[in-house]
């Protein structure tokens, strides 16, 4: 089913701080029922373009990228979506890019995001 979807990360730090949500509002399009395709805010101007597909109605795997050098700074990650309702979600997920600089670990990023489906 084709559909959009508004997705936004809160801030572990300080959940309470709605300017950080606002900072990565992102809206994504289902290509059809495993793949979504997108752009979130990543910043003052700047924005990142993402991808998603759902192994199944919960589990998803994802690739985000920045428009500029976009595979230097491909990150990927999984994530699990909650339904609190039929139209917003709770996806807790875990990233990592996919390049690093030499002799730097590669490090996973935990996050926690809410998708409102429509």
């Amino acid at each position: 089913a084709q559909g959009f979807m508004v997705t936004a990360d809160i801030d572990m730090d300080d959940p309470t701080n709605f300017e950080g949500v606002t900072e990565t509002l992102g809206f994504g399009y289902f290509v059809n029922d495993a793949f979504v395709v997108g752009a979130k805010m990543a910043g003052d101007e700047d924005f990142n373009v993402f991808v998603r597909y759902y192994w199944n109605d919960n589990v998803f795997l994802s690739a985000t990228a920045p428009t500029e050098e976009m595979m230097d700074n491909l990150s990927v990650g999984a994530g699990y979506t909650f339904g609190v309702t039929d139209m917003i979600s709770v996806e807790p997920n875990v990233s990592t890019a996919l390049q690093t600089e030499d002799g730097v670990d590669r490090e996973l990023t935990f996050g926690l995001g809410v998708a409102f489906n429509f």
